[in-house]
């Protein structure tokens, strides 16, 4: 336990921090998991906008480094591609 008020409210900030920290990390992981389901173009499309959206606040926010978010989000776009070129042959 902490000795002192600051430390308390320090323990109280980094608890809130880290709650918010994981549910924005779990939301990204499911997108991307959602991304490599079976569902049609048209729905990957609009979870793929919506996967670098949450990707991009992650990183503006130092959730995630900002590379880390462009690794990602090239990578879904290149599943994403591949999965849209097979469909067109």
């Amino acid at each position: 336990m902490p000795n002192h008020k600051f430390c308390e409210k320090r323990l109280r900030q980094e608890k809130k921090r880290a709650a918010r920290n994981h549910y924005v990390k779990k939301t990204i992981h499911t997108l991307q998991k959602t991304m490599h389901s079976d569902m049609p173009l048209e729905e990957k499309e609009d979870i793929l906008k919506q996967a670098y959206s949450q990707l991009d606040k992650a990183a503006k926010r130092n959730i995630i480094h900002k590379r880390t978010a462009s690794r990602r989000k090239a990578r879904l776009a290149a599943h994403f591609n591949k999965e849209k070129n097979a469909k067109t042959e």
